[in-house]
């Protein structure tokens, strides 16, 4: 067994297994990945938006603003209680919310986006209902982080704050936004389709579950 935690990434076109070889391409390196003792697999979809694909409008059901580091905290804990990401789920069973909270959102401090460009979303009771926070890699603008606390999922909100995501980017005139969410998380896969988002590629995250 490795000493460390090893990750391999399979790529693939959506609907690869509807293509007999691509199919068996991505099985035989599956199958390898394995028997190298990487067995635990997480299968994400990779999304892209450009001006073309045309840029979501404001429903007006929530209102974004900026806050403190302590606030954001506060909500990425009540996010992660719940979620469908898998990555989050993972850290949640083995550190607990408050570690993995903290860990996510220094991940997200220490990414190319800037701080200044997260938003808290709130009813127009003042009640918070999730966050928005764009980012970026050293390649492109991307989603980044956003989530529904867990009282307010189910409402459609998710579409509101992917809505000002994509918004914030586009403003700033950028030709293209990355983002990416698991197979698992059925929601947030429609979500970005609804909102004018393109799947351009399948990964398979494999790794030793270490």
């Amino acid at each position: 067994m490795f000493p460390r935690p090893v990750q391999y990434a399979i790529k693939a076109a959506g609907g690869w297994r509807d293509d007999p070889a691509t199919s068996e391409a991505v099985e035989w390196r599956r199958a390898a990945a394995h028997a190298a003792g990487l067995t635990q697999e997480v299968e994400r979809l990779q999304f892209e938006w450009a001006p073309t694909d045309g840029v979501p409008p404001a429903a007006g059901a929530l209102r974004f603003a900026e806050a403190s580091d302590e606030k954001f905290l506060a909500v990425f804990t009540t996010i992660a209680e719940g979620s469908l990401d898998f990555q989050t789920r993972t850290s949640v069973a083995s550190k607990g919310v408050d570690v993995t909270a903290r860990e996510e959102m220094d991940f997200y401090l220490g990414a190319p986006g800037k701080r200044e460009w997260w938003r808290i979303a709130y009813t127009h009771e003042g009640e918070v209902a999730g966050m928005a926070i764009p980012s970026a890699t050293p390649y492109s603008v991307n989603v980044g982080y956003l989530g529904v606390v867990p009282e307010f999922r189910g409402r459609g909100y998710v579409d509101e704050i992917l809505a000002e995501i994509t918004r914030m980017h586009a403003a700033n005139g950028e030709p293209r936004i990355t983002a990416t969410t698991d197979v698992g998380n059925a929601p947030m896969a429609a979500a970005f389709l609804r909102a004018g988002y393109r799947n351009t590629e399948i990964r398979i995250n494999l790794s030793n579950n270490l």
